[in-house]
């Protein structure tokens, strides 16, 4: 039975595949690149892999993290400067 759970929390953690669409959060997120996914994956799981509100509040910093990388990639292969900025900052 231990092996059973272990085995659950690696290939089919609850907090990926709780949503009531019924889809997995993976089945999703593998069609977007590694911000976006990111973002998706982090909001998806927020709040479910983890009742506490701080968890909660970690995994939606996360996400803006991966958003935030997202856009100044965007803005980067566009010449804004300040991303550039950013980037070197946040590397």
């Amino acid at each position: 039975m231990k092996n059973k759970k272990i085995h659950d929390i690696i290939n089919k953690p609850s907090w990926y595949n709780n949503h009531p669409s019924g889809y997995e959060c993976i089945d999703i997120v593998q069609h977007y690149d590694f911000c976006i996914g990111n973002v998706i994956k982090y909001v998806w799981r927020a709040g479910l892999k983890d009742p506490n509100i701080k968890k909660e509040i970690e995994d939606l910093e996360k996400a803006r993290y991966y958003l935030e990388k997202k856009i100044t990639l965007l803005k980067k292969s566009l010449g804004d400067i300040d991303a550039k900025n950013w980037l070197s900052i946040n590397k």
